[in-house]
């Protein structure tokens, strides 16, 4: 759409903040109230500054993560904790090659510190599995799941809604709100596989692309939850 507005900033609104574009408070892209802390505030009201002649919502991840907090997370939060930690099932994590030995070797090596981090903060001992395989994930350790889910308010399910899907591992996308993994490697390891593929045989444009996407999403999530502290 084309910019209808000079200047963007912030407002203080009872304790809170919004952002104003030349004085008229944001909404969602749902029409809702966005009320949130000054940090966050402030990026989001930069994204806004920094669009041209034509602005794109694409181009302000921070925002779109914010509408989703009050759009969808907040209304439908049952269906959204069901559905991330649903991820619990399939994790990328706990599905592992058995050739090449070398896969074999990146993938315990890199993703089995996760798992067991899973395992010793979130009370979750996810199965791993081999070839084809699925694993039928412990009812103990799903439930574990469900409850660290749960346990974010709507801000932070947003961020970790999109890391989850991003990297397909709920367990990466536990850690990364937490705080205990950097983006930049969170991405890493959800391409793991993929890397080592292109190590054999090249790399293609179109998966650079998802690769370039899903950092994009990971990345942002983490910001986003950064300046909630």
């Amino acid at each position: 759409m084309k910019r209808f507005y000079r200047a963007a900033d912030i407002a203080a609104w009872d304790g809170a903040f919004e952002v104003v574009l030349d004085g008229r408070p944001v909404r969602s892209p749902g029409k809702r109230p966005l009320v949130m802390g000054e940090a966050l505030a402030r990026a989001v009201a930069a994204e806004w500054a920094a669009q041209g002649a034509t602005v794109a919502l694409a181009a302000m991840p921070l925002m779109l993560l914010a509408g989703r907090a009050v759009d969808v997370v907040g209304p439908e939060r049952a269906r959204i904790v069901g559905e991330v930690a649903g991820y619990g099932r399939a994790d990328t994590l706990c599905y592992r090659a058995e050739t090449p030995s070398e896969l074999v070797r990146r993938q315990d090596e890199r993703w089995q510190p996760w798992l067991d981090w899973a395992a010793d903060a979130l009370g979750a001992r996810l199965i791993v599995a081999r070839g084809v395989m699925f694993a039928e994930q412990p009812p103990a350790a799903l439930a574990a799941l469900a409850r660290a889910v749960e346990a974010h308010d709507d801000w932070r399910l947003a961020a970790l809604m999109q890391a989850t899907h991003a990297t397909g591992s709920l367990v990466l996308g536990l850690a990364l709100v937490a705080g205990r993994i950097e983006a930049k490697e969170a991405a890493a390891l959800a391409a793991l596989d993929e890397m080592f593929q292109i190590e054999r045989w090249g790399e293609d444009a179109e998966a650079a692309a998802r690769r370039a996407a899903v950092a994009a999403d990971v990345a942002a999530a983490a910001h986003f939850v950064a300046l909630l502290a």
